[in-house]
Formats: structure tokens, sequence, C-alpha cells
């Protein structure tokens, strides 16, 4: 069974009675206590003596110690993605299971921290309760009673003394400074293209680069729609590829200036896309009719008969 004490930095967690904390090499060789017998458990520690056992050599599981960070990194974005799926689903059980698979992520990638002497779980835990208490000083601090305008100026001036820090400590461990990458080179890039458009365009916001309305945001959209018809009538495709893009980036900015979320908006409309269609093979299922014979009209009559039932649905609520 696992336990957990307090020492210096962090949590020092004991698997099989062995302190990987004093002992990593052996908790990499195998040195586990092969009688220990899991079981389910509401105690995160016992997830941790689970994953443990996973990547202990000789006796773990092969395809979990074959894995390292880039190659468990899709995973882990799979599962925030059904977790975002079960929420949009309003689907409260799967939402259990499905953070559930999440929190094995963050588990998974803290123990491989863990084998390379980097980092454990309860360091990962240690540093984003500091980081929740030092950027929350109107709750947890002295500067109560602030206004929202307040709290969002604070918040800018400790991210900015975070990053300061972190600069310092990569000199201090003689780490090479991390590449200047300007004022937007803080919007990861690995983020959804719709999501990142407009972090990119809410940081360009801050420093005063932004449409003062939404009337020019239209006038760009118009702008972009017709240099797309042109690149379509010239065939060129990289030109269309290009200026496709520049449409879409144009109107995250406007779901931004909007206050809503271009991610959230196309999720359901995607939604609202697979219902209709579900109807027009229901209807089709029906009438006996193979959905590959039924031919555009009818379809088209279909799909207009599931919209017409969406706004009825509309009104009634």
């Amino acid at each position: 069974m696992a336990n957990s004490q307090r020492v210096g930095e962090g949590l020092r967690f004991k698997l099989f009675g062995v302190d990987l904390a004093r002992d990593p090499v052996r908790c990499r060789t195998g040195g586990m206590d092969p009688t220990f017998k899991p079981s389910p458990s509401s105690d995160i520690q016992m997830l941790i003596a689970i994953m443990a056992a996973l990547r202990t050599p000789g006796t773990g599981c092969p395809w979990d110690l074959e894995q390292d960070f880039s190659t468990i990194a899709p995973y882990t974005i799979e599962e925030a993605y059904e977790v975002a799926d079960a929420i949009a689903r309003n689907d409260l059980s799967d939402l259990r299971d499905e953070l559930g698979d999440l929190l094995l992520q963050v588990v998974f990638h803290a123990r491989m921290a863990e084998e390379l002497g980097q980092f454990d779980f309860g360091g990962v835990v240690e540093a984003i309760t500091a980081k929740m208490i030092r950027r929350h000083p109107h709750v947890f601090g002295e500067a109560r009673d602030m206004k929202p305008e307040a709290v969002k100026a604070l918040w800018g001036q400790i991210k900015a003394a975070e990053k300061a820090e972190r600069a310092a400590q990569r000199t201090a461990q003689g780490l090479p400074e991390t590449e200047d990458k300007g004022h937007l080179g803080s919007v990861p890039t690995t983020l959804p293209a719709l999501t990142r458009a407009v972090k990119l365009q809410q940081r360009a916001a801050e420093v005063a680069f932004d449409w003062p309305s939404i009337q020019p945001v239209f006038d760009k959209i118009k702008e972009e729609i017709q240099e797309l018809e042109g690149a379509i009538a010239e065939k060129d495709s990289r030109s269309i590829e290009e200026e496709y893009g520049d449409l879409l980036f144009v109107m995250a900015n406007l779901a931004r200036h909007l206050k809503i979320d271009p991610e959230g908006a196309l999720t359901k409309a995607n939604f609202k896309f697979q219902r209709r269609f579900r109807h027009i093979e229901k209807r089709l299922a029906d009438d006996g009719i193979p959905l590959a014979e039924a031919g555009l009209e009818r379809m088209d009559a279909l799909w207009n008969e599931a919209r017409a039932a969406d706004k009825h649905s509309k009104t009634s609520d």
C-alpha cells in the first residue's frame, strides 16, 4: 500500500514499502513487493502505486514500460477532449470516468519524470497549489475587496513576476535562456487552431492592437471572402488555402468580439448537423429506402423537416 509524508519540497511517496525519493533506482529495477494487490480506492496514492507497478521493469506492463512523454502526449490531449465531450453531452456519469482517465495521464507523466529524477506527483500538486495561492492574494492574502479590473491587472503582474523568476532559476541551474518569442510567444502552438487564434488576438488586444468595434470585423470578413473568391477564380490552390485560413482567423476574431467560444459554437453546430442527419436516416429507414439511394431532393426535404422540428423545439422551450 502507498503512503506519503512531508519531506522538504513536495511529497515523498512510499510504494510497496519503498521510499521513492531515497531509492528511485530500486523502484526502476523491479524491487517492488511482488505480493502487492491493487484494489479500487478513492485514495490518489493507490493510483500512484498502480502506475509505479505498471512501470516496474520485469513485472510491469510491456506497453506502459515502452512509453515516454512524446508517445503519451497524444493520449493526454485525447482524454481532455473526451472530458469536454462528456460535458457537452451533460453526461455526468461519463464525466466522472473521463476525469479519471485524464487524471491517469497526469500520474503517468509524473511517474516518468520521477524515474528521471526530475519531479514526482507530489511535486506537481505542490507546484499548482503554490501557483493558485500566489495568484489569488485577493482570496488567500492581504489584497482583499478588489474589483474585477484590479484583480485582472494584479494577475498580469503576478504572471510577469513568475516569468522573471523562472528565467532566474534557469540561469542559476545553468540552463539556456528560453527563446524570446515576443508578446504572443506565450500562446501554445499546440492549441486547437480556432482557440489559438482567439488567444493570439486577445494578447494583441492587450496592447491595443484591436478593432474598436465589431463593424470593422464584418468589413474584414467581406474583404476576406472577396479575396478567397479571387483565389478560387484563379485556381491557385496555395492562395485558396491561405485566403481560407485568413477568413477563419477573422471569423475567430468575430467570435471574440461577440464573446463566443468559436470551438464551442462549432461543436454545437456539429451536433446539430449530426442530429438532423440522423433524422434523415431514421425517416428513410422507416420508409424502407436505403440511404445511398434516397437522392438529394428527398434528403433535403427531410433535412428541412428536421430543421423545422428544431425551431419548434426552441419556441416550446
